[in-house]
């Protein structure tokens, strides 16, 4: 018995320390205390741990000190995880660097402050989001048959078309002063998620435009006169955007980006003209087949240094209007059955003028950062309101059918292995539900949170397809 509450006692303190996160130098206390105590529990003789205290005092000599632990253990360590690690790249370190940390950074120091997030306010809608949530929105909604879009037109309606576009549906994140509505990342979030539970194909034709893409990069980096241009025209509708970044071979890896441009001097709409020669092929473009403007991410290089500075000039993103000569649209992708928009496009010997880079000559080489400064917002909006608005109707009409299908005489939502899913369900959607409104109230407080924007991409999509699976 003795032995067993020895045992209990070790196993205590040893979970103690665990749990307060002691340092190394109390945990070699505490153990050397226990050894030195060990002769007198044990009535035995203090020689036969010798074995033990010539382990014990080494290690603990090279794990409590942190000069010998850093010399002997962490430096080694670190060399052979270097060794073994490929190198940070440039593009991947302006992955790593792009963005803020917000209250996330909590969790991961093992201590988050849970009051401040119960401090947070609840994210609303204005009054002028909740009108347009009441009024265009639930319009939207009423025109849009799933069946038709999917399985009959494989394309929206034409008086769908129209309507997106009459009503501002692809100006929600450009400034009223350029003709846009102006919502915040909450409103964005609330209308692509309420249009996403009556047709996905159309909540990803709304969500594209407001996303990462041309509207966000030339609020964030145009030029003035690319601003007065581009963005009132992208606001009415008159212009349809798409962002061009995806390849054959590349995609989130820029270092393998095979798309080219060249610095030279060609002639453009009668005169001598500095600018750029495109060459490249991109796939899985959403919007690309209807697209009248395309953004286009590529590798740039001076070999004439007409631009001054090193040859290879890193990515540079342009606009550039799809009927430019050597354009080409390629056939349509059909994507799981769903009707968005999405295919290929190419350009061969493009000649565009400097002016057509987003952010002018002053932006040249600062595609890649500029993209990562922009990825949070869209990201902490995008697929979190699709996921959570298709895991919402994905519960509501389970639980319905669920409610009126009998067995027995009973309601199938009545039995326990139908009901346990039901209620897996339900709590999946309000999680995620939670979660969408946490991150776009992180974005409306100024921030770009990278890291929760990451997170909340994964995992409610992840969650979408289990409540898809278990409906």
């Amino acid at each position: 018995m003795a032995i067993i509450i020895e045992l209990l006692l070790i196993l205590g303190a040893l979970w103690l320390l665990a749990a307060r996160r002691a340092p190394a130098w109390l945990w070699a206390g505490v153990i050397a205390a226990y050894l030195l105590a060990w002769p007198s529990l044990h009535a035995a003789s203090g020689w036969y741990l010798l074995p033990a205290w010539l382990l014990f005092v080494p290690a603990a000599a090279v794990l409590a000190l942190p000069a010998l632990r850093t010399r002997y253990i962490s430096s080694r360590v670190m060399k052979l995880f270097q060794s073994l690690m490929p190198a940070v790249s440039d593009t991947e370190r302006e992955a790593l660097e792009a963005g803020s940390v917000w209250w996330e950074a909590e969790l991961f120091s093992g201590r988050p402050d849970w009051k401040r997030l119960q401090d947070m306010p609840a994210p609303a809608l204005s009054a002028d989001e909740q009108a347009f949530m009441d009024g265009p929105v639930e319009e939207l909604c009423r025109m849009l048959d799933d069946w038709q879009i999917t399985e009959e037109l494989h394309d929206l309606p034409p008086e769908v078309w129209d309507y997106i576009k009459r009503e501002g549906f692809f100006g929600m994140i450009i400034p009223r002063a350029y003709g846009g509505l102006e919502f915040s990342a909450h409103g964005h979030s609330s209308v692509v998620m309420k249009i996403a539970t009556r047709s996905i194909s159309a909540a990803v034709t709304v969500m594209v435009p407001n996303s990462l893409g041309p509207a966000q990069l030339l609020m964030h980096y145009g030029t003035e006169e690319q601003k007065d241009y581009y963005l009132p025209r992208l606001a009415r509708g008159e212009e349809v955007p798409c962002f061009a970044l995806t390849g054959p071979e590349a995609g989130s890896d820029a270092a393998a980006m095979p798309d080219t441009g060249v610095v030279c001097r060609r002639e453009f709409e009668g005169r001598e003209t500095l600018g750029i020669l495109l060459n490249w092929e991109k796939r899985y473009i959403t919007l690309g087949p209807v697209a009248t403007v395309l953004g286009l991410a590529f590798r740039l290089y001076d070999p004439d240094h007409l631009l001054g500075g090193d040859e290879e000039r890193g990515i540079t993103l342009a606009l550039i209007p799809t009927d430019t000569p050597g354009v080409e649209i390629g056939a349509r992708h059909f994507p799981l059955n769903q009707s968005f928009m999405n295919g290929p496009n190419r350009g061969h010997d493009v000649f565009i003028p400097l002016d057509y880079v987003i952010g002018g000559q002053d932006c040249v080489g600062q595609g890649w950062r500029m993209l990562m400064e922009c990825l949070a917002d869209g990201r902490s909006i995008s697929l979190p309101a699709l996921s959570t608005g298709a895991a919402k109707l994905a519960a509501r009409a389970t639980g319905a059918y669920a409610s009126v299908r009998k067995q027995f005489k009973t309601p199938i939502g009545r039995f326990e292995g139908v009901s346990d899913v039901l209620g897996r369900m339900a709590a999946w959607a309000y999680t995620m539900d939670a979660a969408r409104g946490l991150t776009t109230l992180a974005v409306d407080s100024g921030e770009k949170p990278s890291v929760a924007s990451a997170i909340v991409k994964y995992h409610l999509t992840e969650r979408m397809r289990k409540v898809v699976d278990d409906a």
